[in-house]
């Protein structure tokens, strides 16, 4: 017999516990996660009692592919349109929480003479709450329709991202063994550069490959280009220095952008559920319970921190972000537990050799404790606000909603100087990531090509050419674009004294698109500075005035936004998501809203112009929604059908009045139910009848009765399908079919005796 490979023994072990730990957490309504790690736990060598994982070693390889498929996963779901979205209250607060828990972190580990980057890590452990664990719990209590949940789901989009950033300053900084400001600096300068150059670079490029290939690819074979993206980004961020969770991070939320996103996400899930559960076991495998004894206090320590300082700082950056007391405490109270990236964070100090083996199970623990916790933090935050409202002073009470009052209309508060110079900013910052990209591959790859193919001097003159030609798109719109925008030309306008600065700004952009042409020159050839700056003026004046450039750059900026917004456009269309016009409205006091057509109405059937809405309630139709088609503005003579979804445009009181209108046109009262009762019923073609000699067709029992003749029972009493060209002959027994009145009426109407069966 052929001995079985560890590795499968082993995953046989991992499976079976995780399968039998999934089913009793499942009964017992407990987060899936804890389940893994007691099955982990179960599987160790610290559990005498139950067959132990013989090669921890390969547990741990599938372990880390489980962390690149979790944060793969965590990249389809997150967008980066939704930091956008969150707003400024969820970006305050987050930092807030973020920033005074890693310093409460940092300060107990350091009470416990811990190592500095053992009480760092902690610090960062401890600083994320459970994305996981908090939608259940909201799910679980009913809470998702709350106006606080809105906020909280907010806070915990941008902790996944900060936790990110956190992950690769933990690595940068246990690498270089460095704490100096300049060291950290240069780590999220390095970070941004990347992060944005792979952003722009893959929203540009991904779509756009992913739409030429759409009738190419199955969803087999959407799973295989899906997943070979994702480990080519983990290998390109690891040997740029970064973890390769970062790099299936960013993979996921470029492909969070595409119109694939939803399908890759459901072909994704298996696999991600798989590999996490073992990450997940593999944690639970480096629980000691002798540990745990040892380490009681400082779990306990540990836990009350958790609990207390995100019940603080929560509430305390929910209320700076300029939210009510009672909206914050409930959002506080909400984030009072750790969970999947305390592990990830604690599996990477381990990986890093740079933590002590007594902190994963402390985190593990103070986890579970605070994870079963979490339901009664989130029932004690009501209770608990009208406690502190009670026993606040006056003026303190006051001052809390003044500020709060006072927040919301400085947050709405725009300013053209701001946008202008934001949008600027932005601009050079991505498009000089870019040309510093370019320049660097072009002089890594295509310039030794060329030296080594020809003449030094034509080698250089080629090099140069190409360079700047692939940069030119980029540097025109660091010098040009915004120079004619809306807010440029009305503060042009308002004042004299505006326009020294704004043209300081063309010059200081011009300046740098001038150096970076000068950077390609000097590194190609030897020359004075002199002639060195004039041919940089030139070159950057003719592409500025080049009608071909302007043409090509904005192209690419228009094929960039519209691969960022496909995944947008596409779920407006199908109506998932309502038109960016529909925000616009609400300052005008109208209103978009989604109606459905019911399928009884008598609305049905019925053109825009015989129903003619618009005089009628006051309202207008924007769009109808027929299926997978979209008829915008739709015309008079459009009909609606039942089921169609149409999007209206009024104020509330008018749509509430319509749809009224609309529901109540497709009441039933009870009479038409009976009206519509059918009845079978017979009688027979004698010598005096009006039917006899006729054909069906001929007789008109269907047109003038609205009945239909359901058979013709002959003299042998068979019973046949009439033919509709056959004269009826005398003994005929004929069976009709119809509504009780129209059967009747037939019968009634006839002039002849009739004998009814």
């Amino acid at each position: 017999m052929s001995q079985l490979p560890t590795l499968i023994a082993d995953l046989a072990l991992i499976l079976i516990c995780a399968g039998i730990m999934t089913l009793l957490f499942k009964k017992l309504k407990q987060p899936l996660v804890l389940g893994y790690v007691v099955a982990g736990f179960l599987a160790s060598p610290h559990m005498p009692f139950t067959p132990s994982v013989m090669d921890s070693a390969n547990i741990k390889t599938w372990a880390d592919i489980g962390v690149i498929f979790l944060l793969f996963a965590l990249g389809l779901e997150f967008s980066f349109k939704k930091i956008v979205k969150v707003g400024g209250s969820a970006i305050i607060a987050a930092c807030t929480i973020i920033f005074c828990m890693i310093l409460l972190g940092i300060g107990v580990g350091m009470s416990f003479g811990w190592h500095r980057m053992d009480s760092l890590f902690l610090g960062g452990m401890i600083a994320m709450s459970s994305t996981t664990i908090i939608y259940k719990a909201f799910d679980d209590l009913g809470l998702r329709k709350k106006q606080f949940t809105g906020l909280v789901l907010s806070i915990l989009i941008l902790e996944d991202i900060l936790a990110i950033v956190l992950m690769v300053m933990l690595s940068t900084m246990a690498v270089s063994h460095n704490f100096e400001g300049t060291e950290m600096l240069e780590s999220i300068g390095k970070l941004l550069f990347f992060l944005i150059l792979w952003f722009v670079v893959g929203i540009y490029l991904i779509p756009e490959f992913l739409k030429r290939c759409r009738k190419l690819m199955g969803e087999e074979t959407l799973l295989i280009v899906s997943l070979a993206l994702c480990f080519g980004m983990v290998v390109m961020a690891a040997n740029t220095g970064f973890s390769a969770a970062f790099g299936a991070f960013i993979m996921g939320s470029i492909l969070a952008e595409t119109i694939e996103a939803e399908s890759i996400d459901r072909l994704v899930k298996p696999v991600k559920d798989l590999f996490g559960a073992i990450f997940f076991v593999s944690v639970g495998m480096m629980v000691d319970p002798a540990m745990i004894v040892e380490y009681a206090i400082p779990i306990i320590v540990i836990t009350l921190a958790v609990i207390l300082g995100q019940a603080i700082f929560g509430t305390f950056g929910v209320i700076l972000s300029g939210k009510p007391l009672k909206t914050a405490m409930q959002c506080g109270f909400s984030l009072t537990q750790i969970g999947e990236f305390a592990f990830i964070i604690a599996s990477l100090g381990v990986s890093l050799h740079v933590t002590s083996d007594f902190l994963y199970p402390i985190v593990v623990a103070v986890s579970v404790i605070t994870t079963f916790l979490t339901p009664y933090m989130i029932r004690l935050a009501e209770p608990a606000s009208t406690f502190v409202d009670a026993h606040l002073p006056e003026s303190w009470r006051k001052f809390l909603m003044r500020y709060s009052s006072g927040s919301q209309t400085a947050l709405n508060h725009e300013n053209l100087w701001k946008k202008l110079l934001i949008a600027m900013v932005r601009i050079t910052v991505v498009y000089s990531i870019v040309s510093i990209s370019i320049i660097a591959l072009s002089f890594r790859f295509v310039v030794p090509f060329f030296k080594e193919n020809l003449p030094h001097f034509w080698a250089s003159l080629l090099g140069a050419v190409f360079v700047i030609l692939c940069i030119a798109p980029f540097l025109r719109a660091i010098m040009v674009k915004k120079n004619h925008s809306v807010e440029f030309v009305t503060l042009w306008h308002d004042s004299r004294t505006n326009r020294a600065p704004l043209v300081s700004t063309i010059v200081i952009r011009i300046m740098i698109a001038a150096l970076f042409v000068i950077f390609v020159i000097s590194g190609l050839f030897k020359a004075s500075i002199g002639l060195i700056i004039g041919v940089a003026v030139l070159v950057v004046l003719l592409m500025v005035w080049s009608r071909r450039l302007k043409k090509q750059s904005i192209l690419i900026e228009r094929r960039f936004f519209q691969n960022l917004r496909s995944r947008d456009v596409r779920a407006e269309y199908l109506g998932e998501k309502k038109p960016e016009y529909a925000g616009r409205l609400l300052s005008h006091d109208l209103h978009l809203a989604d109606m459905e057509i019911p399928g009884e109405s008598s609305w049905a059937g019925k053109t825009l112009l015989e129903l003619n809405l618009g005089k009628k309630f006051g309202v207008h139709v924007a769009s109808i929604l027929r299926g997978k088609r979209r008829i915008n503005i739709p015309g008079g003579s459009v009909r609606l059908f039942p089921m169609d979804k149409i999007q209206v445009i009024g104020t509330d009181e008018q749509l509430s009045v319509f749809n009224e209108a609309m529901q109540n046109g497709a009441k039933i009262d009870w009479d038409v139910y009976e009206k519509s009762e059918m009845a079978l019923r017979q009688f027979i073609i004698d010598a005096d009848s009006v039917f006899l000699g006729k054909t069906i067709r001929e007789s008109g029992i269907r047109d003038k009765y609205h009945c239909m003749i359901a058979g013709i029972e002959n003299e042998d009493g068979a019973l046949m399908v009439p033919d509709v060209n056959v004269p009826l002959v005398e003994g005929d027994v004929v069976w009709v079919v119809g509504e009780k009145e129209d059967v009747y009426q037939l019968i009634d109407q006839k002039s002849e005796k009739v004998q009814v069966g």
